[in-house]
């Protein structure tokens, strides 16, 4: 009974109560505040083109069958003069591409560039590729097909006329069109009857100038002859000699 009294003789602890947490009629979470503005990244300008122009699967034959991997053909250019290409195998077409395209930026090529098209014709040849490549007036466009097109695009190359010659091979053609390129010649270093009568007339004008005139030697009398003094004996006629009579026949 004492325990009885004593329990109830303790104040009870003050009970507090937690505020109810609004409720939405979907059961769901209490909507949030409004979000901020999201940053918005800018996308990154590729400094160069890049065009696959073919894929190909291959095969190499080992014991027990066949494996198959792919290779990728793959043109590289910034439009401005600059030109590459590549090749390379992977096991699948994303490493193919991935390669070629690393192998296309390593072996670029300066390719010489008049108002956008090319200075003068140029011909070329690998293997059995043989490609043809002329300038052309402004306006005429690329009247160029498969891979050459792609090429002169990539290069920066407006207007000019192609032709292939020989085999229909996309590599070959592609490695062909990219020694074309590399074959130009700027008109300035053309070698032209025009340059060369110019350079000779100045070379021939310093010439006269550096060198002094020389002086007029005197006119020297001709030496005179002397005659020759053996004297001609004149020959005697030859004495001719007498035949003997004949004898009077008895």
């Amino acid at each position: 009974m004492a325990e009885e009294q004593a329990t109830s003789a303790a104040p009870a602890a003050p009970v507090t109560q937690v505020p109810a947490r609004p409720q939405r009629h979907d059961g769901g979470r209490p909507p949030r505040g409004p979000r901020g503005p999201r940053q918005q990244l800018a996308p990154e300008e590729k400094q160069f083109d890049e065009r696959v122009v073919h894929i190909d699967r291959v095969a190499r034959v080992v014991k027990g069958g066949r494996r198959f991997r792919f290779r990728a053909l793959v043109v590289v250019g910034d439009r401005k003069g600059k030109v590459g290409i590549g090749t390379a195998k992977g096991a699948d077409v994303t490493a193919a591409v991935s390669k070629a395209t690393e192998v296309a930026k390593k072996h670029l090529v300066k390719v010489i560039l008049y108002k956008g098209t090319l200075p003068h014709e140029v011909e070329a040849k690998v293997s059995g590729a043989k490609i043809l490549i002329m300038p052309a007036a402004p306006g005429t466009g690329l009247i160029a097909g498969g891979v050459v097109r792609t090429v002169l695009e990539v290069a920066g190359v407006s207007n000019a006329l192609s032709k292939s010659l020989g085999s229909s091979n996309k590599t070959n053609i592609a490695y062909a069109t990219i020694e074309a390129l590399q074959a130009l010649v700027a008109s300035k270093n053309w070698v032209t009857t025009k340059h060369t009568v110019a350079k000779t007339t100045s070379k021939k004008a310093d010439d006269v100038k550096a060198v002094p005139a020389k002086k007029t030697d005197e006119v020297k009398p001709a030496p005179v002859k002397k005659e020759s003094s053996v004297k001609t004996v004149a020959k005697k006629p030859a004495a001719t000699k007498a035949k003997p009579a004949k004898k009077e026949a008895k």
